[in-house]
Parts: C-alpha cells; sequence; structure tokens
C-alpha cells in the first residue's frame, strides 16, 4: 500500500494553512511528519482521515483517490479523548464498535491489546483511577483495536517512563513489520530517528524537506569532521575559528574544502592523541532546526 498527499491546500478564513504539500509513503515503513507549532501538520493529518476536506489536492492510496469506508485508519492524538469516569472495557468495546466492529470481536481484540500491553488487571477499573502512562497506554489500545492499515501517532511516547517507552517501541516495530503505514508527529527527535525511513518537515504550510532520511543525511555538506580527543583544547587553540567545542571531549572541524579530509585526518593523528575522528553527520534534530526555521 503506497500513502500520498498530493499537492494539499487548505485555508480556514483568510489564513491558508497549507499551501499545497506533498508527501508520499508505504506499508513496512514509519514515516515521520515534522514542523514547528503551526507548521500545519495536524490540519495535514486531519484532511488524510477525512476529518474535514482538503480545498483542493488528492489522498490518494495506490494511485487512487482514498475510499475510507476501505481503508481502516488508527489515530492517537495528542490530546487525549477518554472518558475518565467511565471503565475502561465499556468505552473501549464503544470505540471499536463506532469504527464497525462487532461487540464479540471488539472483547476479543481489547482482551489481546489489554494483554499485549500488560494492562488486563485494569480491564474492569476507571480510567481515571490509572496513572497517565497507563491511560496513554489505554488510548494506544482504541487506536489498534479495529487492525488498522493506517496508524497515526501523534506524541505517542508523551507520559511513558522508560520501560513502557520500550513496551511500546515493540509494538510499533510490530506493527511495522506487518505491513501497515505509520506515521509519527512528534518533537521528540529521537524517536523519529529511531523508527522512520522516510521524513518530511512542514513550514509555514510547504513541504521544506521530504524524503528518504537516509538519503537526506548523505546528501549533506561532507566538509565537518568530528573529533574526539583528550586533547581536544589544543585542538580548538590550533584550529581558531574552523574549530568548535560539542560535547564529551569532542570538537567540530570545519573544512575548506572536502578534498582537504585524507590530509586534516593524517596530521590529526599524527600529532594528537586521537580517540575517534569521523565525517560529521548531522542528526534529525540539527536537520529540524535547519529546515523547521528556515523561509520558504
Amino acid at each position: 500500500m503506497v500513502l500520498e498527499l498530493k499537492n494539499i491546500t487548505k485555508s480556514f478564513g483568510t489564513k491558508e494553512v497549507l499551501k499545497g504539500i506533498s508527501l508520499s509513503t508505504e506499508g513496512g515503513k514509519a514515516f515521520g511528519l515534522l514542523g514547528r507549532n503551526g507548521a500545519g501538520k495536524t490540519t495535514a493529518l486531519r484532511i488524510l482521515m477525512g476529518v474535514f476536506p482538503a480545498d483542493s489536492g488528492d489522498v490518494l492510496i495506490d494511485g487512487k483517490k482514498i475510499d475510507r469506508k476501505m481503508v481502516k485508519i488508527g489515530y492517537l492524538p495528542e490530546e487525549r479523548g477518554l472518558y475518565p469516569k467511565k471503565k475502561i472495557i465499556d468505552q473501549l468495546v464503544y470505540f471499536a464498535e463506532l469504527k464497525g466492529m462487532n461487540r464479540a470481536d471488539a472483547v476479543k481484540s481489547i482482551d489481546y491489546w489489554l494483554s499485549r500491553l500488560e494492562m488486563s488487571e485494569y480491564r474492569d477499573k476507571r480510567l481515571d483511577t490509572l496513572s497517565k502512562g497507563n491511560q496513554q497506554k489505554i488510548q494506544l489500545i482504541t487506536t489498534l483495536t479495529h487492525d488498522p492499515q493506517i496508524i497515526i501517532l501523534d506524541e505517542p511516547f508523551s507520559g511513558l517512563d522508560p520501560v513502557n517507552a520500550m513496551l511500546l517501541k515493540s509494538v510499533v516495530l510490530e506493527e511495522i513489520e506487518k505491513g501497515k503505514i505509520v506515521l509519527f508527529s512528534s518533537h521528540q527527535m529521537s524517536y523519529i530517528e529511531e523508527f522512520c525511513d522516510r521524513i518530511a518537515i512542514l513550514n509555514g504550510g510547504k513541504t521544506a524537506l521530504h524524503g528518504e532520511l537516509t538519503e537526506i543525511k548523505r546528501n549533506y555538506p561532507r566538509d565537518r569532521l568530528t573529533v574526539r580527543s583528550p586533547q581536544y583544547q589544543e585542538i580548538l587553540t590550533d584550529f581558531g575559528e574552523k574549530c568548535k567545542y560539542i560535547s564529551d571531549d569532542s570538537v567540530l572541524l570545519r573544512l575548506d574544502d572536502e578534498s582537504e579530509k585524507p590530509e586534516i585526518m593524517r596530521s590529526l593523528i599524527d600529532k594528537y592523541d586521537i580517540d575517534e575522528v569521523k565525517v560529521f553527520e548531522p542528526s534529525l534534530n540539527d536537520i529540524f532546526v535547519e529546515y523547521a526555521d528556515k523561509e520558504v
């Protein structure tokens, strides 16, 4: 399954929120939709889900306009939407039935997910008796119970301790391995970098960057070196403005030209006690800061 958003525009009154964004991903891969607050991420996701229509452009599945009666979508919103005073099993069944499941199949699926997420003991409790992290897991069950083909996760790790974050990671990886399309929207770049094959960065309602994350990194100029050394202070002094401290006894050294790389690397090893020297590869956080903050 290939999902495409093609030349999507959307305005609310006089405010143009999306200005012709395009992006694509496919089953068995995770996609990261990134951008600063107000960049248009939530609007794009709501158009994908059919909450409201685009002014122009298309949402396509395998090249054809999406039929939401045929394609199941699961959505984990950033703002949680469950009922705090209601029994957990009752509202999980209610949401599953809203998505077209019969009660027997819903209960079977819910019990599976309660067990998978280590929540079976809370089946008959009220939601407001649970911790924030466990409430997040119940919300996730509403997302997955009806076995969606497209899973949208908006800040999915919010409120989770490291143990529960690991559990969620394993669940997400299982869904990706089943061939599902998984879309992440998050400001936690480490998780996006860990999971996502492709990303799009929205900026001012436009697609500022879109593509395979590994390819995006590979296309960055290879004219900087990361150097880790106990003599980092001497390196900083010797290279002056071309060099800056990063962390952990490491410095970033800028070359005048990529062709200097072999010679500079040899000279560093000859002159200093070098623990590591390698071509600098930007993190997703570096890429995000660059593209989410520039004018488009």
